[in-house]
């Protein structure tokens, strides 16, 4: 399961003006974007042709699965300007909020308990964390990769407070995550 990736996907949907709705307005702006309705076709897996009749309103009510695809598609290329816009503004200037529920492990010294335990937190971290992040997503690095950057930021932020306790605490991993949330 990709929860980060899913996490940043449903952080990204807070628009500032919500997406077509209508069958026929979501083609629209599909066709808009891709200039062709071949090429809308190919993207959500229909036939040329009702693609055209999905335009002309001549069939208004694709199977579940089509309207998932074409819903998916108008959402994926809906505003990219205001998502970079907000990614960049998180990873420059605000940080990221995670919420979350999950079993986090570490490494302390001896002496200490290093046992893992599910914890729900909710913790804002810096915009370093978001770039970090930002950047891992971009290049294609997978879940794994993208949850020790949070689990990163959590040692530094919350177990740690910033440096000023359990210095000595390394290695915190996040596992068996019952939820994921991001807000930036």
């Amino acid at each position: 399961m990709a929860e980060i990736e899913d996490a940043i996907e449903r952080a990204d949907r807070e628009f500032t003006r919500q997406p077509p709705k209508t069958l026929k307005s979501q083609i629209g702006y599909l066709i808009k974007q891709l200039k062709t309705t071949r090429a809308v076709a190919e993207d959500i897996g229909v036939s040329q042709r009702s693609v055209e009749r999905y335009r002309k309103g001549e069939r208004k009510h694709p199977p579940q699965a089509i309207a998932e695809r074409i819903d998916a598609a108008v959402r994926q290329r809906w505003q990219p300007q205001v998502r970079k816009r907000r990614q960049k503004q998180a990873a420059t200037a605000t940080g990221i909020t995670v919420e979350t529920r999950a079993r986090f492990g570490y490494t302390a010294p001896i002496g200490t308990t290093d046992d893992g335990r599910l914890r729900r937190l909710t913790v804002h971290l810096p915009p370093a964390y978001a770039q970090r992040l930002f950047d891992a997503r971009n290049t294609g690095a997978s879940d794994q990769q993208m949850r020790q950057i949070i689990a990163d930021g959590f040692k530094d932020v919350y177990f740690q407070g910033g440096g000023t306790r359990a210095t000595g605490l390394s290695d915190v991993t996040l596992n068996d995550i019952d939820y994921l949330d991001l807000d930036y």
